[in-house]
């Protein structure tokens, strides 16, 4: 083995759980994302996606996206800079702005480049940008590319927000930057209090809305609206490839905002545009959201079951709000061995181990969709309840 290959090899935890036959990820789906999927030649129930509206297998989604690839073809073989821009990219971001409540959008081919590429885009040497410090890693990543000083809060702590806050240079741009609803453990950022040190400070607020947008507020709008504060939050980023039933992202702002974007955000410019397949499927995605308010109202049926639930039963859920329910395990050993021991029974789920949350966070993430039924529900906790005890975590 080279130098390379040793030194990888000391940090290769997934090799421990492969030998111990508990290695929960990369498993093969072999059909159609739903309730209950096709895994290993069996079916399980899935409550391990992200599709909170239930649309990825939605038939009206899936013509779209046969249609715009019979239209526009297979892909645009450049970026949007260049030849790959079509009618249907600029429709669904003038949707897509109007719906969140912006001036304009940009669309990008994934959220992560989004915020890997936004982020660095907007500051320089003399700013600042201010993370909570569990802010999504393509927050972190978008971060690290930028020239700006970085400072970091403790999550939800608005003291230390504001404390970060006063060792910045009034005079220099302030940006914030925070997930709606952050996705591990499922709670929501206090953006009323941000709101307040903004205008305190003189800062600028970005918010990530990937698992708010299709969940929280008036038509799935975010939480942004859910709190009532879109006019104060200067960009707003969503993503595709949940309640949109796609792969894709977007950011949100007003006109200077994204001109500035369309020309100088690296992963817009030197990425190729997403594809027309994908692009018309989170537009009839979005419609669908719009038109069908009884899928809002499905979810969180669904999610308010569930949470009730997964309390009576005794479970470690944290400060939950959202249909991300976290089933805390604090060791990771166990929590990649209650993941498999529910996988078993026909439950999948996700662990969640570090660097996604801290060591002694470690979590097991259950989330909900519009279409997943009290049955449904009550056959996973059943599931869930005879793992945790086998591991004497109940």
């Amino acid at each position: 083995m080279g130098l390379l290959q040793d030194k990888l090899a000391k940090y290769d935890l997934p090799q421990k759980f492969m030998a111990q036959g508990v290695y929960p990820y990369f498993r093969e789906i072999e059909g159609k994302q739903g309730t209950e999927v096709e895994m290993g030649g069996h079916e399980v129930l899935m409550f391990g996606s992200n599709a909170y509206t239930g649309l990825t297998g939605d038939e009206r989604v899936i013509e779209a996206g046969i249609n715009a690839m019979h239209k526009y073809g297979s892909g645009c073989a450049g970026s949007r800079f260049l030849n790959g821009t079509l009618d249907l990219h600029v429709q669904l971001e003038k949707e897509l702005a109007a719906f969140v409540g912006k001036d304009e959008a940009l669309c990008f081919s994934t959220g992560f480049t989004v915020n890997s590429g936004v982020i660095p885009a907007l500051t320089d040497r003399n700013d600042y940008i201010i993370c909570d410090d569990r802010d999504h890693a393509s927050i972190v990543d978008g971060r690290r590319l930028s020239f700006s000083q970085q400072l970091k809060y403790k999550h939800n702590d608005m003291a230390d927000l504001e404390k970060q806050l006063q060792k910045c240079n009034p005079d220099s741009v302030k940006l914030i930057i925070v997930d709606g609803v952050f996705s591990m453990e499922g709670d929501l950022a206090n953006l009323p209090e941000i709101v307040r040190l903004k205008h305190k400070y003189n800062a600028t607020i970005m918010v990530d809305e990937a698992h708010g947008l299709g969940v929280f507020g008036k038509q799935g709008r975010g939480v942004c609206d859910h709190f009532g504060l879109t006019h104060e939050v200067d960009l707003i980023m969503g993503t595709f490839s949940k309640s949109l039933a796609s792969i894709g992202g977007f950011i949100a702002a007003d006109s200077s905002i994204i001109n500035w974007l369309r020309h100088n955000a690296r992963t817009y410019i030197f990425s190729a545009s997403n594809t027309p397949a994908a692009t018309a499927s989170a537009l009839e995605a979005l419609h669908i959201i719009q038109n069908e308010p009884e899928r809002l109202e499905a979810l969180w049926e669904a999610t308010n079951y569930a949470l009730k639930r997964f309390r009576e039963a005794g479970f470690e859920i944290g400060a939950t709000e959202s249909p991300i329910i976290p089933l805390y395990v604090r060791d990771t050993e166990k929590t990649f061995m209650v993941t498999k021991l529910a996988f078993d029974e026909g439950v999948f789920i996700n662990p969640v181990i570090p660097p996604a949350c801290a060591p002694q966070d470690t979590l097991v993430r259950v989330a909900l969709m519009a279409t997943h039924t009290k049955d449904q529900i009550d056959r996973a906790v059943e599931k869930l309840v005879k793992a945790f005890k086998t591991l004497d975590l109940l």
